[in-house]
C-alpha cells in the first residue's frame, strides 16, 4: 500500500470521511473511524497514511 494524504471532509458520530488530497471523485472517499486517526482531528485537518498509520501534516 503507498502512502497517501488525505483531508478530513466530514465527521458524524464516531466516524470520518476522508477524502484524498488532490481527488474530487467522492466515490473514493474512506470512512473510518476516529479511534484509528490521531487525537485532535476535526474537519480540514491534513492526514498522511502510510503502512494504515494515519498522522496529522
Amino acid at each position: 500500500m503507498e502512502p497517501k494524504d488525505y483531508i478530513v471532509i466530514k465527521i458524524e458520530g464516531e466516524y470520518a470521511y476522508l477524502r484524498e488530497i488532490g481527488t474530487l471523485d467522492e466515490d473514493s472517499d474512506v470512512f473510518i473511524a476516529l479511534a484509528l486517526l490521531p487525537q485532535g482531528v476535526d474537519v480540514g485537518s491534513r492526514l498522511h497514511c502510510e503502512m494504515l498509520e494515519y498522522t496529522i501534516i
